[in-house]
């Protein structure tokens, strides 16, 4: 029998849910798991997509994490010019085998990424690389702006605390949201790929040049031109 000419009938005990070949298949373009795990996660969910991506989703951030502390020394190192020659991106993602690092998919991979660098011009890959003399310089700045707001010191802490988050989620690479769906990070799309080919993949490092930077002139956003462009596309 054809692979998407069957249905899966699951009892609920209630009612019976159809998961349909089509539910499959649409499941397997969105999330590209394999077609047993597809059909198991709308078993589990009782046939609600948005639940099984979910689900896939939990098992492959669960997978990619064991695989995160494994060597990861092959890659490639991609470049992103934007039109115009206005900004310059070049990084460095790892894996493990050649094999890998010379994939479309990978390759698709780092150069989103690339293009990610150049729209939300992040600072550091993680969190863990913020300098601490930067952290607590943030930190002196977020406390007197609450205090200046009239802020009690009760509260104070807790206001830091979320404001800081902030913080990394728009100066760590990791913790922004992909550019192409914001409903995940970047760090959750680096973890799906690993889920899907296998290996560790690790972002090691990158760097960001922008026409005029550091030089006084009027200010022309040029990230924001990144965006309108991706999304055009």
């Amino acid at each position: 029998m054809h692979p998407f000419s069957y249905e899966y009938i699951k009892n609920t005990g209630r009612s019976k849910e159809v998961i349909t070949a089509a539910m499959v298949k649409e499941l397997r373009e969105r999330t590209g798991a394999g077609m047993m795990d597809c059909k198991k996660a709308l078993m589990e969910t009782n046939g609600d997509i948005e639940k099984a991506i979910d689900e896939l989703r939990a098992k492959g951030l669960a997978k990619a994490a064991k695989k995160s502390g494994r060597i990861a020394s092959e890659g490639v190192v991609d470049s992103y010019i934007h039109a115009g020659g206005r900004i310059g991106v070049l990084v460095e993602v790892n894996c493990e085998t050649d094999f890998v690092a010379k994939t479309e998919e990978f390759k698709n991979l780092v150069h989103d990424i690339a293009m990610q660098i150049a729209a939300a011009n992040p600072e550091y890959v993680k969190r863990e690389d913020v300098p601490e003399d930067v952290v607590a310089r943030e930190r002196e700045v977020l406390k007197a702006q609450a205090l200046e707001e009239g802020k009690p010191e009760k509260v104070i802490e807790k206001m830091i605390e979320g404001r800081m988050e902030k913080f990394f989620k728009e100066k760590c690479l990791l913790e922004q949201p992909f550019i192409k769906d914001p409903d995940k990070t970047v760090q959750e799309l680096v973890h799906e790929h690993i889920a899907k080919i296998g290996e560790n993949i690790n972002i090691r490092r990158f760097v960001r040049y922008e026409v005029g930077e550091g030089i006084q002139k009027e200010e022309v956003d040029f990230a924001a031109e990144v965006m309108a462009q991706i999304k055009s596309e």
